[in-house]
Parts: structure tokens; C-alpha cells; sequence
């Protein structure tokens, strides 16, 4: 992964293929923003002219090469949009005022996120880039921290191009950023350096969470994933256990075991245990985990399966974020819970009209196998409920119904408690992840009514997502606070990469996780 360092050497004198600059979208032109004065000034202070000229205009995601000035010893200036002027600097600007004071520049962490990952996506196969954004506070240096792991990301594993010898990565033949210097960092403070090492810890486990979307299902089976798990679980002091086929029998995970029958990839049930010797607060996680989804008998149609891999995004997030806490050495014990299993057709496939009997003993009525989703997790649901967390939260690809509710990019959010579920959205949005609070209208309920068992697997076509949100509630031991994130628009990225997400597995909702344990930690989440 790209290397990150905190410099306060100047830009002109420093060493490096390229200086990245800010520049904003002011209410008549494009902005230079703050931590780029240098530059600007080299440029005899019409910088902004300059870009403007090249049709720059600061809008988000935009990107503008030109050479650097003489003097410099970077030979390339690099300008990404930062959008929108923060609210009070558009007058600032355009009566051409600096904020020369080292304040507050106001500039949304994640617009710094985005322009920092395109930057660092632009420059791969780059020895060194120089950020030289705006700096004013240890929120901003995670930021860009975070925005340039997570932009230099690539998945190159299964190319065998010359170029990629040794197994080095590489981004269309050029291997990603190999150091960022973030101009402004102050390699001294242990603010600044406490935010620079908790964006490694969490951008490493993401895009390992990206690694496992991304992987071949021939490659990533249940047993595969659980003994990745397993692995880095011994290296992270995290207690691991994994059920295999033959103890779901045992214990009665008639969920995951249905869903995992008709494959000859046997399903398994993880879980990860981090704990604190301080903690006073305990937190579940649950994520879904189907390797591949072929819909089993009930098929998915032609078009519809190429992209089925990503089905276990929920349970490489979940992965992920235990991972994370276990890595920062926060002061909160958290369990994961990864359902793994393949949903393939067979002669020993679960059929529609079959009758499973779950792990917390109601009986589930399958009327379509490619609702599999809320089957594995209901049975991981309820054995995480036996341990009595503070609360659960379960992630998974689960519906397209969320997809027609609410895009690629945002997942939604259900739960049980109104507050709790503000609480996660607000989570999510701080770290840059959209979402969407969504309700569970009782009167859906009646809709997975069966004649021959307890609750039906399907419900109303009409509502699908919240529907299987009623479903997954059904398993959440009583007086037990729970949260459901479907992710199934922006787990997997089928159109362009932008920002600091690539094409493909993206990593949804492992952000979100990190911060709800560090809330909770902290004594902030209930």
C-alpha cells in the first residue's frame, strides 16, 4: 500500500514526480484553496487564471495537469476540484483575501477524501506525490490519509502481464502511488500522526475487504474465506471460531445449511471475538456472506449472475471492521459473525415450498431460494443474540429493491429503535458513506403469513427491501437494540471508478462499523 509521510518542507524544494493542489468552485471561478499559496505564488498569484484557462472550474472530481513553475523540483502540478467554496469564503475569494492565518478552512472532510483518491488513482506510477491540500486540523489529515490509500487501490491478482511480475500490484500496467508526503503534517504531533496511523489501520482492512469482493469464487469458498479469517485473527489477537458443515448440522443452523446444500463448497459460520480488558460496552456484528449466488433453483436470469461474487460483501466488510478495532485498540469488545455459504442448484439445492427449521427454532417457509440472503442471516443473527450485545448490527447485499429505492452509491438503513438507527445514519454519513434512514412498516408483516410454518421467506413484491428488514427482525432476540444496512447498491461498482472508489468491490459499510464501535468506546452511541 502507498506509503504515507507528514512533511513540512516546502513545496517548490521538495522531491517528487508530482504537487497536488486543491482548488475550488468560487461563485466566479475557480478557487486555489489553502495549503497551495506556494504554488499560486510561483505562479505570480494567477494560478487560478491559469486553470480557469484550462478549463478548469474546481467542480468535484475534476482533475487538471499542468507543469509545474520554474524553481520547483516536481516537474507536475496536479489540481482536483474540491467543489463548492465552504460556506463565508466565497466573499473571502472573490474579493481576493487569503486565509493566510492557518485557520479553519471549513473543507468537508470527505470532499478532501474524494480529491485526494483521485489524485492518487491519476498518479499511479508514481514514485512520489507531494499533497499539498488544505491542512487545518487532524480530521483533515485522515482524510486525505484515507482518500489516498484508498485511490491508489488495485486488484491485479489473477493478470499475468509481464509488468506485473513478482506479483506487484499495478494499476492499467502501472503499479499504484508508492508515497504520498502530506505537506502541512506535522511529523511531531501526535494528533497528526494518530490520524495518519488510524487511516492505514482502517484503509488496509478495507481494501482487503476489496481483495475478498474482488477474488474469483472458484478462489473464495466458505472454507477459503473462513480460514483468511482465521489467519488474521492469530495475527491480530482475535479469538476465532469456525463451525463447519458438520457442526451446523449439529447445532441446528437450518438457515445457513439450506442455503449452502446444493453446493459442493460446504457453508460455515465464523466467528471473531476482540475484546478489551476496558470495555464496557459490546457490540455485534453480522455479515452475509454468500460466496457466489446463482439463486439456486429459483435461477437469476442471464445478465444477472456475472457480478454474483460480490454477494459476500456484507461479511468482508464485518471482517473488516473487527479487524480494525482490534488493530486501533479500542476500548469496546466486538464480535463478527460471518454466514458464509455458496447458493448453487443441485440435486440437494433447498427447493421452493421446502420448510427450514432455523437455529432459534421457527420454521421458515422458502418460497423463492434467491431470497438466501436473510436465511443465513437469521440464523447468525440469533446466535449472536444469545450473547446479549449492547447491540447488532448486520450488513449484506440483500435486495435490488434497495437498488430501485435508493441508486448504486447509497445503502439504507433499518432498525428497531428510531434513535438507533439516526445514530448509524449519522455514523455513515460522517465517514463519507451515503445512506438513507428507512422504516419497517408493520403492515408488511402480514405479507410473509405462511399455511405451514412460521414465516414465510417472502413477502409483498411492493417494499422488497423493507420487507426483508421485517424478515431479519423476527431474529433479534427481544430488548436486543439491532440495525440493518442493505448495501446492495454500493458494494460492488460496475461503472467507473471516481473519487476514491474503484470499479468493483468497494468496501461499503466498513467505515461505518469503525465508527460506531469508536463511538461506542467512546461512551457517545447509547
Amino acid at each position: 500500500m502507498t506509503a504515507l509521510t507528514l512533511s513540512t518542507a516546502a513545496a517548490p524544494g521538495l522531491r517528487a514526480d508530482a504537487i497536488v493542489i486543491g482548488v475550488a468552485k468560487g461563485a466566479q471561478g475557480p478557487v486555489v484553496a489553502p495549503g497551495a499559496e506556494a504554488v499560486d505564488k510561483a505562479y505570480d498569484g494567477r494560478l487560478a487564471g491559469v486553470l480557469e484557462t484550462l478549463g478548469a472550474s474546481g467542480a468535484e472530481g475534476e482533475l487538471t495537469k499542468l507543469p509545474a513553475p520554474a524553481g520547483f523540483k516536481a516537474p507536475l502540478v496536479v489540481a482536483v476540484g474540491l467543489g463548492a467554496l465552504p460556506d463565508g469564503e466565497n466573499a473571502a475569494a472573490d474579493a481576493g483575501t487569503e486565509d493566510g492565518d492557518g485557520g479553519d478552512t471549513g473543507y468537508d472532510a470527505e470532499a478532501l477524501r474524494r480529491a485526494a483518491g483521485l489524485a492518487a488513482r491519476a498518479l499511479a506510477g508514481s514514485r512520489k506525490a507531494a499533497f499539498a491540500l488544505p491542512v487545518d486540523s487532524p480530521g483533515a489529515i485522515g482524510a486525505i490519509s484515507e482518500g489516498v490509500l484508498l485511490g491508489a487501490y488495485s486488484f491485479d491478482t489473477y493478470k499475468s502481464d509481464a509488468r506485473n511480475a513478482g506479483n506487484a500490484r499495478a494499476k492499467n500496467g502501472k503499479a499504484p502511488l508508492a508515497e504520498a508526503a502530506l505537506l502541512g503534517g506535522k511529523p511531531r504531533d501526535a494528533a497528526h500522526k494518530g490520524a495518519v496511523a488510524r487511516a492505514v489501520a482502517v484503509s488496509e482492512e478495507l481494501n482487503r475487504a476489496r481483495d475478498l469482493i474482488n477474488t474469483p469464487p472458484n478462489d473464495l469458498t466458505p472454507a477459503a474465506f473462513a480460514a483468511i479469517a482465521q489467519a488474521a485473527a492469530k495475527e491480530h489477537g482475535i479469538k476465532v471460531q469456525v463451525l463447519d458443515d458438520k457442526a451446523l448440522v449439529k447445532g441446528g443452523y437450518g438457515g445457513i445449511l439450506g442455503v449452502g446444500g446444493g453446493s459442493a463448497a460446504t457453508p460455515r459460520l465464523v466467528k471473531l471475538s476482540y475484546k478489551h480488558p476496558k470495555a464496557t460496552k459490546h457490540l455485534a456484528f453480522v455479515g452475509k456472506g454468500i460466496t457466489y449466488d446463482s439463486g439456486g433453483i429459483s435461477l437469476k436470469p442471464a445478465g444477472h449472475n456475472e457480478t454474483m461474487k460480490c454477494d459476500m460483501s456484507g461479511a468482508a466488510a464485518v471482517f473488516a471492521a473487527v479487524v480494525s478495532a482490534a488493530r486501533l485498540g479500542l476500548e469496546v469488545d466486538v464480535t463478527g459473525w460471518l454466514a458464509l455459504a455458496e447458493n448453487m442448484p443441485s440435486g440437494s439445492a433447498v427447493r421452493p415450498g421446502d420448510v427450514l427449521r432455523m437455529y432459534s427454532g421457527k420454521t421458515v417457509e422458502v418460497l423463492n431460494t434467491d431470497a438466501e440472503g436473510r436465511l443465513v442471516l437469521a440464523d447468525a443473527l440469533w446466535a449472536a443474540s444469545q450473547e446479549n450485545p449492547d447491540a447488532i448490527v448486520d450488513v449484506a447485499t440483500l435486495t435490488g429493491a434497495m437498488m430501485l429505492a435508493l441508486g448504486s452509491r447509497t445503502f439504507g438503513v433499518m432498525a428497531n429503535d428510531d434513535a438507533f438507527r439516526s445514530a448509524v445514519h449519522e455514523a455513515a454519513e460522517e465517514v463519507g458513506e451515503p445512506a438513507w434512514p428507512m422504516p419497517l412498516p408493520e403492515h408488511l408483516r402480514k405479507g410473509m403469513e405462511s399455511q405451514v410454518a412460521d414465516i414465510a421467506n417472502m413477502g409483498e413484491r411492493m417494499g422488497g427491501g423493507l420487507v426483508a428488514g421485517l424478515f431479519l427482525r423476527e431474529f433479534v432476540g427481544e430488548g436486543i437494540t439491532w440495525a440493518h444496512l442493505d448495501i446492495a447498491g454500493p458494494a460492488f461498482n460496475e461503472g467507473g471508478p471516481f473519487g476514491y472508489t474503484p470499479k468493483g468491490g468497494t468496501g461499503s459499510a466498513v467505515r461505518t462499523l469503525v465508527r460506531l464501535a469508536e463511538l461506542t468506546a467512546a461512551g457517545d452511541l447509547g
